[in-house]
């Protein structure tokens, strides 16, 4: 039986491998037809991609830009891992922001006090807008997914309200722009200046730490393993004796707050205010890149990393003469095969898995009923 483990865990290994390696041949295919159809040479696309992606200045803006996909796609993993469709990320982490940034453009403290008021306060915000949804789960079953995607559009009715001259919001100096009071320079938070290569946000610290955190929690405490368990098999954990209704409400909570600190590498090491210029849509594509990554700490971390380098190789290959719409023709491209390759894969393994076993259960019941016969 241990050899029959070995050789599982090492096919296990390489299907793990190979599921990430056919995505990406599939994706390179596709996308080349695809590149190939608008007329243009799909070899010298990927080339100019290539070479412009690790240019020094790109490498900081895709590690930018990362930083606040990552946070977006834990939130979102966090509520996977339980089986739940958190689509209300988007909305969580915009009315955070939003008010993160009006009680940082309000507060006169020094920054080693401000700073992580804002930070709480955005993680606060966006956990409350979470709790509404699992409140309605827990207490009414009202699939999540209806509620946060209400729960989003209220949300943007929300800050479309009070983004307004005359209540927490104003003009610029220019009088073209509508935004919140700007944060004082004491709460900035820290930025690497790289030099020509441009600045590194130091919020890229914070989200290593989540991910770590992430990781420990899940993987290595009890509240983590009654998480995964719900998430698999709510009969079984209630069996248990663990609390469904509440670790769906804790689940929740917890990825809301999550949500609440992806507006902050923006609002804290960039725009230092929130106007209708501030990033949207960045919750959805937290569950692209938690799909990319299978959930996974370092997978979410390589989705990101993936996402920011086509957002910015791609809009350099606009500039060069190619459909601006291939980004999105591309991203769509990569999750579908991404989602296609996994389930083909888990489907083999799995077949064959079952197989093994059976084989070396039947030679085990050959082996018994020749010793039988000879006794």
């Amino acid at each position: 039986m241990n050899k029959l483990t070995q050789r599982i865990d090492k096919e296990r290994l390489l299907l793990g491998i190979a599921a990430p390696l056919l995505a990406l041949v599939a994706a390179l295919v596709v996308t080349a037809l695809v590149i190939l159809a608008t007329g243009k040479n799909p070899g010298e696309a990927f080339s100019q991609m290539g070479s412009y992606g690790i240019a020094s200045d790109s490498q900081v803006y895709i590690l930018n830009k990362a930083t606040t996909y990552y946070l977006a796609g834990v939130a979102v993993a966090i509520g996977f891992r339980m089986n739940l469709f958190n689509i209300g990320v988007d909305g969580q982490y915009r009315l955070a922001a939003f008010i993160a940034a009006v009680l940082g453009g309000a507060l006169t403290a020094p920054g080693w006090i401000a700073i992580p008021l804002i930070i709480l306060c955005a993680m606060a915000t966006g956990a409350l807008w979470a709790a509404i949804a699992g409140f309605l789960k827990v207490t009414r079953g009202v699939s999540e997914v209806i509620s946060t995607i209400m729960l989003n559009a209220i949300a943007t009715s929300i800050i479309a309200y009070l983004l307004q001259p005359g209540k927490l919001a104003e003009l610029d100096a220019a009088g073209t722009t509508v935004l919140t009071h700007p944060l004082p320079k004491s709460s900035y938070f820290f930025s690497i200046d790289t030099g020509p290569s441009g600045v590194l946000w130091g919020f890229l610290f914070v989200a290593v730490i989540v991910g770590i955190a992430y990781w420990f929690v899940l993987g290595r405490t009890r509240f983590g393993f009654d998480l995964r368990t719900v998430g698999q098999s709510e009969t079984a954990a209630a069996a248990s004796g663990v609390g469904v209704k509440k670790m769906v409400a804790t689940s929740m909570l917890i990825s809301g707050a999550v949500a609440g600190l992806i507006g902050m590498p923006t609002l804290l090491n960039d725009s230092h205010t929130f106007s209708n210029d501030f990033p949207t849509g960045i919750g959805f594509t937290g569950i692209a890149i938690a799909l990319l990554g299978r959930n996974h700490p370092i997978g979410i971390a390589l989705g990101a990393l993936l996402w920011g380098f086509l957002e910015r190789t791609t809009n350099h290959l606009e500039f060069e003469g190619y459909d601006k719409e291939i980004l999105g023709v591309i991203q769509g491209v990569i999750v579908l095969c991404v989602v296609i390759a996994y389930e083909v894969v888990r489907r083999y393994g799995l077949r064959r898995q079952q197989q093994r076993v059976g084989a070396e259960l039947a030679a085990q019941a050959a082996a018994t009923t020749k010793k039988q016969e000879v006794a």
